[in-house]
């Protein structure tokens, strides 16, 4: 059962560094919904962390992946809700999911390094280190990794 101090919800401002210092001990661990065709919810979890947006400069939350069934709902349906969590205490970031990776080509993925930089950069973001930037390279691209970023819309927590 949870304490009693946990079971009030109270909604307050809540900024992106705040979220992610809930699990910044955890890798960023995370829990990612998408919308499925049939408006019902797909969820998975993640590792994502806070950078800035390569095009814009913006705080944006980015994740990687190549799961089928949340790449197929994020293109179809951006609205994407990332919640980040330590013990009873949560936050949820909200916002539309821009997908850039060797199916999702962008403009701003100028030329070959730049898909592979930003990989690398979502992963320490949340909090990821490797010993072999080049096998992790090879591994991303083999496995046509995806980077997410999502510009906040809304940002909640109950504490």
């Amino acid at each position: 059962m949870r304490p009693a101090s946990a079971r009030t919800y109270a909604p307050t401002m809540t900024t992106l560094d705040d979220a992610f210092a809930l699990a910044r001990d955890d890798s960023g661990l995370a829990v990612v919904s998408t919308l499925r065709a049939d408006s019902t919810i797909q969820a998975s979890l993640i590792n994502a962390g806070p950078l800035a947006h390569p095009a814009t400069g913006e705080q944006a939350l980015g994740f990687v992946t190549y799961g089928k069934v949340k790449l197929a709902n994020l293109r179809a349906r951006p609205q994407i809700a990332v919640t980040f969590r330590k013990g009873w205490q949560w936050a949820t970031v909200e916002g539309r999911a821009e997908l850039a990776g060797p199916d999702d080509p962008q403009p701003w993925l100028a030329d070959e390094d730049t898909l592979p930089r930003l990989l690398r950069d979502i992963f320490t973001a949340a909090g990821g280190t490797h010993d072999d930037w080049d096998a992790y390279d090879a591994t991303m691209r083999e496995q046509r990794r995806t980077a997410v970023l999502i510009t906040p819309t809304r940002i909640y927590s109950n504490g």
